[in-house]
């Protein structure tokens, strides 16, 4: 989205992107002048992707258990047509011994050249229908899996998009990310890769078990014999010890992951308490653990490879000496006896095949195992079956005897039988105070209906919150937290966020109104300047006047502020105040305020402690009450 200025159109943030953040005082974003003109080339040649359209609903979705046939069976003639391709090809690739033996049984032993011509004929066929079988199989399946993979990718995106504040308060990011990441990427290459390759090889291994019985039976019997206790022998040892050394690797990267992402983000403790050396010397253990469990890993792969050779070899000097013998005697043609070790060549490729996917299988059952986990898990705040859209509301706010705790056993809201009992009128502003732990920022997130309240009633114009749609609630509430969320974009982007249908002209205007037209002024790009990621390129109070403004763009009929302005400095928090003036006029507030300069502003203020509500006035009723509040006014006017 363009949001007008110099840069308007541009990806680049404009032809001198490095020298105007330079000038403007931020950190240099976008691409570098001197590439600036490959990238748009190359950005030219891209094709065009119509934002599609993705169903999305908070109450009624695919609940059924994720498993392999479920998530296959919509695609099942998509799936025929692939193991169509793949007896196709594989057929092809074996017709090649069987084409050998008739070669020279028929054609170079009788000298018969017209049969070698057909014979011949015949092998580039073979060789041409292989080729294209198998480009249109790998075309095919490769189209077929990434549709998967992305309808996967969708459906769990989507399900962390329904779940419940607690849901990311309880999981790590790391792990939230892990599913979205190696646990898909297994999944597709078990699709992709795992489960075709496992046709192709069972059915090359049944082919050629076939052939080799066709062309001598007791030949077959016996090779079958030589070969194949061996075989399952050190089929079995592979698999276990590949197991366990594929789990070691796992194990190990993930320490190596968490060590990494730990010293970065604590990068500046590391540097200030001189814990650089052991930071890297802990590191360097933290490798060589992995680096242990790859050198198990790949001497396991390497006893493989080279004892199922030997097999091959032992298993093909035995062919050849009853094969041979057998020749002599007159029982078996030079043909057939080469036909015999072409195939018994060919049939090590596939176990070998098949026992590396193996590995693959359990690599994505492990990871089919967490999504499903991760898919059955219900958000904690759910709309009812029966839940109505909420009218456009007026903004009277009502909690009544509301008990809240997160965790059941730990009440936040409501003691001793006492539930918590506010009320807010339409366009009225009062403020939420009280110590550490009372439970302010509690009462705005059962507002939001972040969280439903354990026990009590949460209403907006009478209407009780679990009884109306989230949608249509959300919709008409703006929340400010005390830390705001930028995304890496322009300030336009992130303004828009909860309003992208707005025009320039509204995004401009209400960067203004709360007081950013300076800093619009000073940016080279203006509204279009990027922010980066968390809004790394702006001050505390620039953040949070974006915050006000996107609040004030989306024109909420009632507005939560989340101690919007507790880690501000002084001269900031004039500013935001200014801009709350503006931006709360007309509405209805709710006000978690730390700092009693901003509680002072609010028509009431609501003292909560422990849990109840113990007070509740103006700034002057309650100082002149002398209670918890005046207390706290007297403290800050001893410090101010």
């Amino acid at each position: 989205m363009s949001f007008g200025g110099p840069a308007a159109g541009s990806p680049f943030g404009g032809p001198s992107a490095s020298a105007t953040s330079a000038a403007a005082g931020l950190p240099f974003a976008g691409v570098p002048t001197e590439l600036a003109e490959k990238a748009k080339e190359i950005l030219d040649q891209e094709p065009d992707h119509p934002t599609p359209d993705i169903p999305f609903s908070q109450a009624d979705y695919d609940r059924r258990p994720l498993t392999l046939r479920r998530f296959l069976e919509p695609h099942r003639f998509g799936l025929l047509g692939a193991i169509v391709l793949v007896v196709l090809e594989t057929l092809a690739l074996q017709a090649g011994p069987l084409l050998t033996q008739v070669g020279i049984d028929r054609a170079i032993v009788p000298r018969d050249v017209n049969m070698l011509w057909w014979v011949g004929l015949a092998y580039l066929a073979s060789i041409v229908v292989n080729t294209l079988s198998s480009y249109a199989r790998i075309a095919y399946t490769g189209r077929l899996g990434e549709k998967l993979m992305y309808e996967l990718r969708v459906r769990v995106f989507s399900h962390f998009q329904r779940q419940s504040l607690d849901f990311f308060t309880d999981e790590k990011t790391g792990r939230l990310m892990t599913r979205m990441t190696s646990d898909i990427d297994a999944l597709s290459v078990l699709f992709q890769d795992g489960l075709v390759s496992l046709a192709v090889q069972g059915l090359t291994l049944v082919v050629i078990t076939v052939v080799m019985l066709f062309l001598n039976t007791t030949l077959a019997l016996i090779t079958l014999a030589v070969v194949m206790p061996g075989m399952l022998l050190l089929t079995v040892w592979f698999r276990g010890a590949s197991e366990r050394g594929y789990n070691r690797v796992r194990d190990r990267i993930a320490d190596v992951l968490a060590d990494l992402s730990e010293s970065l983000a604590g990068m500046r403790v590391i540097t200030s308490s001189n814990r650089r050396r052991h930071n890297v010397i802990n590191h360097a253990n933290v490798v060589g653990e992995h680096r242990d469990a790859n050198v198990y890993a790949a001497s396991v792969g390497a006893f493989y490879g080279p004892a199922n050779e030997a097999i091959g070899v032992i298993g093909q000097a035995v062919l050849l000496l009853i094969g041979g013998r057998m020749v002599l005697d007159g029982t078996l043609t030079v043909g057939e006896l080469f036909a015999f070790l072409l195939y018994l060549t060919a049939f090590f490729a596939p176990i070998q095949q098949l026992v590396q996917l193996y590995n693959a299988y359990q690599q994505g059952q492990a990871a089919m195992r967490k999504l499903r986990d991760l898919l059955l898990t219900e958000p904690s705040v759910v709309e009812s079956p029966g839940a109505l859209e909420l009218p456009p509301v007026e903004g009277n706010i009502e909690l009544r005897n509301v008990r809240f705790g997160y965790d059941p056993d730990e009440p936040v809201l409501g003691r001793d039988g006492r539930g918590l009992d506010l009320s807010i009128a339409a366009g009225e502003t009062v403020a939420v105070v009280g110590p550490t732990g009372a439970g302010k920022s509690t009462v705005a997130k059962l507002v939001t209906r972040f969280y439903d309240p354990d026990d009590g009633v949460v209403s907006i114009d009478g209407h009780d919150l679990r009884d109306v749609t989230l949608h249509s609630l959300r919709r008409q509430l703006g929340v400010v937290p005390q830390e705001p969320f930028l995304f890496n974009g322009s300030i336009g982007d992130n303004v828009a966020f909860g309003r992208p249908d707005a025009t320039a002209e509204e995004i401009e205007d209400a960067c203004r109104t709360v007081g950013l037209g300076e800093l619009i002024d000073r940016l080279p790009d203006g509204v279009d300047s990027i922010v980066h990621e968390r809004g790394s390129s702006l001050s505390s109070g620039e953040r949070q006047l974006l915050a006000l403004a996107r609040a004030f763009l989306a024109r909420p009929r009632v507005l939560v502020l989340d101690e919007a302005t507790s880690n501000l400095d002084l001269r900031s928090e004039t500013i935001i105040e200014r801009a709350l003036d503006v931006v709360l006029e007309g509405r209805t507030a709710i006000v978690i305020a730390h700092r009693l300069a901003t509680a002072m502003r609010a028509d009431r203020i609501a003292v909560v402690d422990n849990g109840v509500l113990t007070e509740l006035g103006t700034h002057d009723e309650l100082v002149e009450l002398g209670g918890h509040y005046a207390d706290m006014f007297a403290t800050w006017s001893s410090h101010a």
